[in-house]
């Protein structure tokens, strides 16, 4: 597994939207995402998405590098007073530890706990990645996934 020399985070901003919309428009990222927007090739919909997101003060959003490079995000956001993680990482870089170290950057300075995060029950490479830093399996449900059109197992995992 190679390592990208330097990850970072940065608040995101306009600049980084075609990047961004690029990235996740992977059709195996989408599948394995599950939870996305019932269209994630409507661009409209993704910028005003994004927008939303930059301007509310409860939401921190923040653009992954890696070596200079956009190549995903990371957000925070609170769902029924709790707070809740997500991030995306482009798939051409996935296997690289990118999430793991950007989600540990973003964790240290991430001060509320306990932070829940959800993933679809297939996806290895997340729970993995989560399982590393720390959170831990507490439920688990059938959700609408848009991606997949269907109800699928979503869990859910904690970190105190």
């Amino acid at each position: 597994m190679g390592e990208p020399h330097v990850v970072t985070l940065r608040a995101t901003r306009d600049g980084d939207l075609d990047a961004l919309f690029s990235i996740e428009q992977d059709p195996v990222a989408v599948h394995m995402a599950a939870f996305t927007a019932s269209d994630p090739t409507d661009r409209a919909a993704f910028d005003a998405h994004w927008r939303r997101l930059m301007l509310d003060p409860r939401v921190d959003t923040r653009t992954i590098r890696a070596d200079g490079t956009v190549v995903g995000s990371v957000g925070r956001w609170f769902e029924d007073d709790a707070a809740e993680i997500t991030y995306w990482i482009d798939r051409a870089r996935w296997g690289q530890g990118i999430a793991t170290r950007a989600m540990r950057l973003f964790l240290d300075v991430l001060h509320e706990r306990p932070v829940r995060a959800r993933v679809a029950a297939d996806n290895a490479g997340s729970i993995a990645v989560l399982e590393k830093l720390g959170f831990r399996r507490v439920g688990a449900e059938l959700s609408f996934a848009n991606a997949r059109e269907a109800e699928i197992e979503e869990l859910t995992f904690r970190l105190d």
